[in-house]
């Protein structure tokens, strides 16, 4: 067994090390501002408003096919029930020091559910990556809302204000609805070739561009590892621990990877995956703990580098 979960790990992180390579080479150039940050906002800008809603509506519209895929809308309620049970077991890791760690609570439950989970995907799974970027789109559908509303409430502690319908109303969101609803009508088919192959063309940069913001925003972060160590390990173990296990114990209930190998190795990683860059975004648009954010951020990219790779080559043992 210790041979062949090593076989397994040894086999993941070459893949996750070439993403983690990317983002630590950005958060070095963040570091020595040879990205500024307005260098920084508009590669982000560029990344949510262009580039992955052509790459979304491409991979929809091109690979989504609701015959074949009957049970396609249970992705969007695996976002969202992912998310609240994470988001409930950060409360159950934080319960003596509630109120005032709220904060830790999205950091513990919602993931980097698109910009680290694409990358991870087209380096492990090539060949599938079609079929991959069309289960992140859907299950994204369901999650976003939640990190977007419930998640900027306990990461800015602005508990009495109601999320906007411009916070949640993204253009990656709209991509994705109006993906699906060509998708789901039969549009697509008559859509003219060249025209989607331009915008799938502009989505490719979507996946590299996105690896570099992602880097480019943790290197623009005030971290304190001294003071919030705690908050760190407590959160690092719900996500890497506590999410990653309910979710295997679940899809050996179900039996998925008899039926669906790719999908539930999916949802192993999006369970495994380090906390939403959406988050910081949050606090230093919104306001919030910065520093404790964003130490515990850093801390646990650091700790996904082995615990991704972890969670998937156990989950390949306990799936043989």
């Amino acid at each position: 067994m210790i041979e062949a979960f090593a076989a397994a790990f040894t086999d993941t992180v070459p893949a996750i090390a070439v993403i983690f390579l990317i983002v630590m080479a950005s958060i070095v150039m963040a570091r020595r501002g040879f990205i500024t940050q307005t260098q920084i906002d508009g590669l982000s800008a560029a990344t949510v408003n262009l580039l992955l809603p052509c790459l979304i509506f491409a991979k929809v519209v091109e690979h989504f096919d609701p015959t074949s895929q009957p049970g396609w809308w249970a992705l969007p309620i695996a976002g969202i029930v992912i998310a609240l049970v994470g988001t409930g077991l950060g409360a159950v890791a934080f319960l003596g020091q509630l109120p005032d760690k709220l904060d830790m609570l999205p950091l513990a439950g919602m993931q980097n559910a698109g910009y680290l989970v694409l990358p991870v995907g087209l380096a492990l799974y090539p060949a599938q990556f079609d079929t991959f970027a069309v289960y992140v789109f859907l299950f994204v559908l369901g999650f976003n809302p939640i990190l977007w509303g419930l998640g900027k409430i306990l990461v800015t502690g602005n508990h009495g204000q109601k999320p906007q319908l411009r916070d949640l109303l993204t253009p990656p969101l709209v991509a994705n609805l109006v993906g699906i609803g060509v998708a789901l009508s039969g549009a697509g088919r008559v859509l003219p070739a060249p025209i989607l192959d331009a915008i799938d063309l502009v989505g490719t940069a979507a996946v590299p561009v996105a690896t570099v913001v992602l880097g480019a925003v943790l290197g623009g972060i005030s971290v304190s590892f001294r003071s919030h160590l705690g908050d760190a390990a407590r959160t690092i173990a719900v996500k890497f621990l506590a999410l990653p296990l309910i979710v295997v114990v679940v899809l050996q209930m179900v039996e998925l990877h008899a039926s669906n190998p790719l999908l539930a190795e999916f949802f192993v990683i999006e369970a495994a995956s380090a906390p939403a860059v959406g988050l910081v975004l949050q606090v230093r648009t919104y306001g919030g703990n910065e520093q404790r954010v964003g130490t515990v951020m850093f801390l646990s990219y650091a700790a996904c580098t082995l615990a991704l790779p972890a969670c998937v080559a156990v989950w390949r043992l306990i799936a043989q």
